[in-house]
């Protein structure tokens, strides 16, 4: 049988142009990658706090940055469907869910949501500025400031599918959460290669807590009784018992973040003080950020810089609303507001989360009034170092 030879230039040729068309789909395909490749670069960043914390102000110090997609208490939806369960119990279905909405995946609420939705059927969707701008909604643009009133007039009745949709286009994926009462449950997502999990614990002086408690106590009953294993039962936190397993909680998350933590927690932990973040809100947004992995703008440190500079310290039907207020004021307000009585209760149920956390306790009435006394400690006294940390010891 005759042979074809094909001259050595031509084989060359082919060989070149071949490699070059597979070069070319190669950039091609890279420049097109799967959302699962696409997700192992998203940040993914847990705010951990209590309730009336100041948790959702930070919320919004995330929500409004242009690269960040913003959730806030999406694990509400797992307590409202099962609330005759307790936290403990809650723990394993809130971190899925959780989990989830870390990788976009919102097909998780199908469960708790199994009717068709809109945008406005989850929790506290208006918080979201991500929710308020395309692709989520056609009505503000990624660079804008959005308010919670503006974004429910125009944006409520867009379907759910674009939540997922709008997770998938950021690079940043922010949750807060208060439904979280110990660290070591969320070890599994620590080390779920999936994910790039940071948290950013957020703390406030348990008397000021207490106060801002006070004006919202029928909105808090039903998470009282969780918290406290009631059966479903509501329950008005008279005795302070929810706030004792709040401070308890505290103290365990911080402990075990510091005191000889497992080394897959290196730099992934921050806390941050409320009283801090008000005194010097830009330094310590600042601070966040870097953590973050984010850049503040102009335009956010002006609005950082109005809304804690506001006149007062805000009236009481804004209580879960991001408004402009004094916010010094509003973290010295215990002080003038609670009786000594109440103050000298709160000290004992919460005195181990008072002293760790860097808080001073008071004595006498006269000292909780005089505010040139400074009750907040010099951070340096409690503030957790990596390069301090050896394993060893």
């Amino acid at each position: 049988m005759a042979r074809i030879r094909i001259p050595s230039t031509i084989v060359i040729i082919f060989v070149t142009v071949q490699t070059g068309f597979l070069l070319f789909m190669y950039a091609r395909y890279s420049s097109f990658m799967p959302q699962s490749e696409e997700k192992q670069s998203q940040v993914h960043i847990l705010i951990l706090s209590s309730w009336r914390s100041g948790s959702s102000f930070v919320g919004q110090l995330f929500s409004q940055h242009p690269s960040v997609f913003y959730l806030m208490e999406p694990a509400w939806h797992v307590w409202v469907t099962m609330y005759q369960n307790s936290a403990k119990v809650l723990h394993m279905a809130v971190r899925d869910l959780v989990r989830s909405v870390f990788l976009c995946d919102m097909s998780v609420f199908d469960a708790y949501m199994p009717w068709k939705r809109n945008l406005s059927d989850l929790f506290q969707w208006a918080a979201s500025r991500a929710l308020c701008s395309a692709p989520a909604c056609d009505s503000f643009q990624r660079t804008d400031i959005t308010s919670e009133l503006a974004c429910k007039t125009l944006c409520g009745r867009y379907p759910f599918s674009k939540v997922e949709e709008a997770c998938k286009t950021y690079s940043h994926v922010v949750i807060k959460e208060v439904r979280f009462f110990d660290l070591k449950v969320l070890y599994p997502l620590l080390t779920d290669p999936s994910l790039n999990l940071k948290i950013i614990h957020l703390v406030r002086d348990p008397r000021a807590v207490v106060k801002s408690r006070e004006q919202s106590v029928k909105a808090l009953a039903r998470d009282n009784g969780i918290v406290l294993s009631t059966n479903g039962t509501k329950v008005e936190d008279s005795k302070y018992k929810v706030m004792q397993e709040v401070c308890r909680s505290h103290v365990q998350i911080y402990e075990t973040a510091t005191l000889k933590p497992p080394n897959f927690l290196k730099d992934r932990y921050l806390m941050v003080r409320f009283e801090d973040l008000v005194r010097d809100p830009l330094s310590e947004i600042s601070e966040m950020y870097k953590f973050a992995d984010l850049s503040l703008s102009p335009r956010l440190k002006s609005w950082i810089y109005n809304i804690t500079h506001g006149e007062g310290p805000g009236k009481k039907k804004e209580a879960f609303k991001i408004t402009s207020r004094d916010a010094v004021s509003v973290s010295q307000a215990w002080r003038n507001v609670l009786s000594f009585q109440k103050v000298k209760k709160i000290q004992e149920v919460c005195k181990g989360a008072i002293n760790i956390l860097g808080y001073q306790l008071v004595d006498s009435e006269k000292e909780q009034r005089d505010l040139t006394l400074d009750l907040v400690l010099p951070r340096r006294q409690n503030q957790f170092s990596w390069s301090s940390f050896n394993p060893k010891h």
